[in-house]
């Protein structure tokens, strides 16, 4: 003990203990320069104020003295002014004294670094568990800690053995979950009040994005080490965490509309995001709402120690929360943040003005150590003045002094401004740099064709590419290949980690080389790997997605070395009646030119590339726990052999031809009758649930008696048990996908089945009988009513009686093989249908409705009204897949419809975000029947045709349409038969879009001035409306001023729903907890164009508060007397003018002789004339007009007198 306080005796002290020279004995003393002398007040400050702290055992600093917990964030944040000091030293040392601090300061960060290690492995079972469960409870209390990158690379040795490296590599598929896991945020919190709540935090995603491309390559030995001891990250999974993060900022979460710890997430440690625009607008964001005099406040209505607080309990009531606004605490935490911050960037005014304020607040001890408190607050005898005059009155500090954190940054940031340190010192991986302009990036691309027969096609078009076989000794291989090697990473028997168990593997993985001994590997997209999803045998859309891809590359290859190459195979399957598409030509020749989507392209043979392409090691591949690391792992090696020689192609496959004495025998039996054939075919389109036409609005109406069997299963299953009174029926489910063994799914979708009328006249039907039918008919729909018969009543491994090479043919099999041929046809309907029975999956469903959760939307499956449900939070594949079979019972076709669109959905925000301004929820159950009700406008065809058009769309055409009903753009949709089928080939093609569409999706209002000068249509803003009602689209800052209406009034009541102004108590106007409750309330109404005409009137309501015309508008307000009454208006002025409303409502009110206008010939939702939806905004006889008048005809609180400025243009 003598020894550890004499080593950190202060230096001032230590000089007055020298002995006076004598004649006798000289000491000889060495002067010690300014630097000398302030570098060791510095030290006496670590030591005085941290190190003095840290656990002699475990090298861990505790909370406080009194608290002996250990925090990483506070552990990890204290220790850096140690590491700092520790290089200052080295670089500035006067005497070999110096020099042995320098060490000992090292050991201290070594020891720390190490004590968190060893607390992290000890919770191994609870990190293995975490990969698959991904659930808080299996969480270890760690997200992340990127300090240990920054501290190795800096020279430290932290990580001793290869057991820990294989721990670090399992935390970093530990925090790749981080951009769609919910957890407390930087302050251990979750939600503000309190209540234990996780939520997703920009603080963690940000800050496990560091740590992920900070870990990425790096070799935790140091110069010492080797391959074994280097860290893999995927480069997909950053990015997946900096998508989310910027659609985040400069929100915080749900609750938390900004946060000054953002701070450390646009800048110093993190340095986490690219865009320099959008750490400008965060860091402006939280300086114009925390900033404060004594420091910064954590988040608005932050109740953490306020006078208003009760001491006696954790959490806080929804109530209560008000109470905090202008008396929350200010932390002179954040000046340090916002010092350091200056200083990285270079802004000298932004360091003094920092430095001036935080000197001011700092507490100085007796012996001249200057302390940063934990934070301030105004006392309670104060807190009625403050609220009176926010920042009028002085506040005390409380809490601990020192907070270690801060103190450690206040140090950091004096050894920055006093240039013992330079900012590249503290940053050695360069982190500072991500926002730096980058050049061009240059994306290499590699046109292979499936097998000598292609590759002469294309020459005839005069493009020369190489066979797959002929780019040897480079193999090339599917994506499902590497994501199969990925497996193996971080594997460990001793610690008991299995590795990654992701299986995805995204375009930025892809497009590298990859060396494994004396073996290079390429391996194509994802979305080119036909065998995961039935889309990938589109190949327009398997183009438009490379297109994309292309521009996403160009956008997120960043801090890679080499350029990226993507590998595009053309198969068999591509081709079109045998021959070459045009659209594939077109994009060749593009590439060839150099350019495509805004993205500089080279095109090229692979070998050609290998010199400029990046070139990862699969080193990990090796029997490294064997002892012989330079040896492939045996099942590695095993699966090579295996796996490695397969083609790419994938043939499509066959019926088993039918034996001869079956067939015989079949033909002495009594043939099925025409009828029965009559009566089993169109079974599958029975099936389905979209309403069709005219039914699309009285399927609202009458939502509770709907009468059509295809939506009877809901019913049906909630209320009869399972039975098996079929005879002979075996109810096996449906296998989870056709690869592997046959696992039963936990939603067993096909255990009880609601029968169709030909259903059961079929279910004492002989197989053989069934099996002959499905030999004599040529058409693939008949084949497909007849499987799907055998499916229901049979199940998928029933045997049909039929041998092939002594095998037994079962349904399941005879079933594979439609599938097959009719993606080979293109017959889209029946791949959808084919695909949802065999249980076909989309492997990134889970992925994509994760992305889509992450960006703030909620997602809802099924069919409004009454059979949607809704997904809040991100779940796994299997409960996702229960969800929505559940949502649409025996419709397998709108099911797997389902499931395309959420992955289209999930492209187009990863791209277009903009096309989901605006937006929280998106119904897609109310999309699908959008889109059928605009192909049914657009063809000018019935109900039913138009939902057979619809699932008959190729994956192409089907996500075009999409991107047409989201982008509000105009179409028009062109017809073509294909020879020998019944189906018809429909393309959606653009129109000349009106000025309502381009550019960004803006308010209802701009859109209308916009529109002026445009010729108007009859149905515009009909269509207009329910487009944007279906897609739950409001205008720009909506929810802020429906809270602003809340201020004003007891509440605002829709649909029988009542939102309470006690949520402005709880919410503040700016918190997306606060939008989902208005969404939830606004939802209610199950009539799109209804909803649009509500949230007009809601935007005529905020004009009322903001133009101050009253202070109070009244208790509860209905909003929906507004629209009525302005429907009542409009047809008052239509039959003054003789308008279009006189030939359907007025018409019927005026045969009815009432003064009422009550009937609705015209068809109109919730009781209002089509006529005034389909009015523009403005105008005299526009909507808003109507609606102001309705305001002022009905709430009582306007003046009466006098004049009032209600101009909405």
């Amino acid at each position: 003990m003598l020894f550890y306080f004499i080593i950190r005796f202060p230096r001032s002290e230590a000089a007055k203990l020298v002995p006076t020279v004598s004649s006798t004995k000289v000491f000889t003393m060495r002067s010690r320069t300014n630097s000398g002398v302030r570098l060791d007040y510095y030290q006496r400050l670590v030591y005085r104020t941290i190190l003095c702290y840290q656990d002699p055992v475990t090298g861990l600093l505790p909370a406080s003295p009194t608290n002996q917990h250990a925090w990483i964030r506070d552990n990890v944040y204290s220790i850096m002014s140690v590491w700092g000091l520790a290089m200052a030293y080295k670089k500035n040392a006067d005497m070999d004294e110096d020099r042995a601090k320098t060490y000992e300061l090292e050991q201290s960060c070594v020891k720390l670094m190490r004590g968190l290690l060893m607390s992290m492995m000890r919770q191994k079972e609870k990190l293995e568990k975490f990969k698959t469960t991904q659930s808080p409870l299996d969480a270890i209390h760690a997200k992340y800690s990127s300090e240990t990158a920054q501290m190795t690379a800096s020279g430290l040795q932290i990580v001793f053995s290869l057991d820990e490296v294989a721990y670090i590599q399992n935390l970093v598929f530990y925090i790749e979950s981080a951009y769609c896991v919910p957890d407390y945020g930087m302050w251990e919190r979750g939600d503000k009040s309190n209540h234990g709540l996780p939520e997703l935090n920009a603080t963690s995603i940000g800050v496990a994005k560091a740590a992920l491309e900070a870990m990425n390559e790096l070799d935790l030995f140091g110069a010492r080490g080797g391959p074994a001891s280097v860290i893999h990250v995927l480069a997909d999974e950053a990015q997946k965490c900096m998508a989310v993060l910027q659609s985040m900022l400069p929100r915080e979460s749900n609750s938390k509309e900004v946060d000054s710890g953002l701070l450390s997430v646009i800048g110093f440690p993190a340095f986490a995001v690219d865009d320099p625009d959008l750490i400008k607008l965060t860091r402006k964001t939280i300086v114009s709402k925390l900033r404060g005099q004594y420091g910064f406040k954590r988040f608005l209505r932050d109740g953490y120690k306020t006078a208003k607080e009760d001491p006696t309990r954790l959490y806080y009531e929804p109530w209560e929360l008000r109470m905090f606004d202008n008396i929350e605490c200010e932390w002179p935490l954040f000046f340090c943040y916002m010092i350091i911050d200056a200083c990285f960037r270079g802004d000298k005014e932004a360091v003094l003005e920092y430095s001036d304020a935080l000197e001011e607040i700092l507490i100085k001890t007796e012996d001249n150590l200057l302390l940063v408190p934990e934070l301030y607050a105004v006392p309670a005898q104060k807190v009625n003045e403050e609220y009176r005059h926010p920042g009028s009155q002085i506040r005390q500090p409380l809490g601990r002094s020192p907070l270690m954190w801060a103190q450690s940054l206040f140090i950091l940031g004096k050894l920055l401004q006093e240039e013992f340190l330079a900012p590249g010192e503290l940053d050695p991986l360069n982190r500072r740099l991500c926002a730096e302009k980058k050049p061009d990036v240059v994306v290499q691309v590699v046109i292979l064709a499936e097998d000598k027969e292609i590759q002469e096609k294309l020459k005839h078009f005069d493009i020369s590419v190489q066979t797959i076989a002929e780019v040897a000794p480079i193999e090339v291989q599917p994506a499902r290949v590497l994501s199969h090697l990925y497996a193996y990473l971080g594997r460990s028997k001793k610690l008991s980690l299995s590795g990654r168990k992701s299986r995805d593997v995204g375009i930025l993985c892809t497009s590298k080389l990859y060396s494994l001994q004396d073996r290079i590997f390429a391996f194509t997209p994802q979305l080119m790997d036909q065998q995961r999803f039935y889309i990938a045998s589109d190949y327009e859309l398997m183009i438009d997605n490379f297109k994309n891809e292309l521009n996403f590359l160009k956008s997120s290859w960043q801090n890679v070395l080499g350029r990226p190459l993507v590998v595009f195979t053309f198969r068999q399957i591509h081709l079109e009646d045998g021959k070459v598409p045009m659209s594939i030509i077109t994009t060749i020749k593009k590439l060839k030119g150099g350019y495509t989507v805004g993205t500089r392209v080279t095109l090229g043979n692979l070998q050609d590339f290998l010199s400029t392409s990046c070139i990862t090691n699969l080193s990990f591949l090796g029997s490294v726990e064997d002892g012989i690391p330079e040896k492939l792992h045996p099942s590695v090696q095993e699966y090579l052999e295996e796996h490695m020689q397969k083609s790419l192609s994938l043939r499509p496959g066959k019926l088993p031809p039918v034996p001869k004495q079956k067939l015989d025998a079949s033909r002495t039996q009594k043939k099925p009758s025409h009828g029965r054939k009559m009566s089993l075919r169109g079974t599958i389109k029975r099936t389905r649930s979209i309403y069709r036409g005219g039914e699309f609005m009285e399927s609202f109406k009458k939502s509770e008696s709907v009468s059509d069997e295809t939506m009877a299963w809901t019913e049906d299953r909630r209320n009869t048990p399972p039975t098996t009174n079929v005879s002979s029926a075996i109810h096996t489910p449906r296998s989870p996908s056709p690869e592997g063994p046959t696992k039963i799914p936990n939603w067993a979708p096909l255990a009880t089945k609601h029968r169709t009328t030909s259903d059961a006249q079929y279910e004492n039907t002989e197989v053989d009988e069934l099996v002959a039918m499905l030999r004599e008919t040529d058409l693939l729909e008949e084949q497909g009513d007849i499987l799907h018969y055998l499916v229901v009543y049979h199940g998928l491994e029933y045997c049909t009686g039929v041998n092939e090479n002594n095998i037994p043919v079962t349904v399941k099999h005879l079933l594979k093989g439609l599938y097959d041929k009719a993606c080979q046809q293109k017959l889209w309907g029946l791949v959808r249908h084919s695909a949802g029975m065999l249980g076909k999956r989309v492997e990134d469903l889970a992925k994509a409705v994760t992305d889509l959760l992450v960006r703030q939307k909620q997602v809802t499956v099924g069919m409004p009204p009454n059979h949607e449900k809704t997904i809040t939070g991100p779940v796994p594949e299997v409960e996702l897949r229960q969800i929505i079979h559940q949502a649409y019972g025996d419709d397998e076709s709108t099911a797997m419809l389902t499931q395309e669109l959420i992955v289209y959905l999930a492209m187009f925000i990863r791209t277009e975000p903009q096309l989901f301004h605006e937006m929280l929820r998106l119904r897609v159950g109310l999309i699908i029947q959008v889109m059928a009700t605009e192909l049914a406008r657009t063809l000018k065809c019935s109900g039913d045709e138009a939902s057979d058009h619809l699932l008959n769309l190729s994956p192409f055409e089907m996500k075009n349409l999409l991107y047409h009903i989201m982008s509000g753009k105009e179409f028009a949709v062109s017809t073509s038969s294909r020879r020998g089928h019944s189906v018809s080939h429909h393309s959606v093609v653009s129109t000349k879009s009106t000025k309502v569409s381009k550019g960004h999706i803006d308010t209802l209002f701009c859109r209308d001035a916009e529109q002026r000068d445009v010729e108007k249509q009859q149905g515009q803003w009909l269509r207009r409306r329910r487009l944007d009602g279906a897609l739950n689209r409001v205008p720009r800052g909506f929810y802020p001023r429906v809270w602003s209406i809340l201020e004003r009034c007891q509440g605002i009541k829709i649909n029988g729903k009542v939102l309470p102004n006690t949520v402005t108590q709880e919410m503040t106007s700016g918190e997306l907890k606060f939008a989902l409750r208005v969404e939830s309330v606004l939802n209610t109404i199950p009539q799109p164009e209804y909803r649009q005409l509500v949230v007009e009137a809601l935007m005529v309501l905020t004009l009322v508060v903001e133009h101050n015309i009253s202070p109070y508008l009244g208790e509860i307000l209905e909003v929906e007397n507004l629209v009525v009454t302005a429907n009542r208006l409009f047809l008052r002025d239509q039959e003054k003018v003789g308008g279009d409303a006189t030939l359907c409502c007025i018409k019927v009110s005026q045969e009815k002789d009432s003064s009422e206008y009550e009937g609705l010939e015209c068809g109109g939702a919730a009781n209002v004339c089509q006529h005034f939806y389909d009015s523009a905004p403005s105008g005299s006889y526009g909507t808003m007009t109507y609606i102001v008048r309705a305001v002022a005809e009905t709430l009582n609180c306007l003046p009466r007198d006098g004049q009032i400025d209600c101009n909405i243009s």
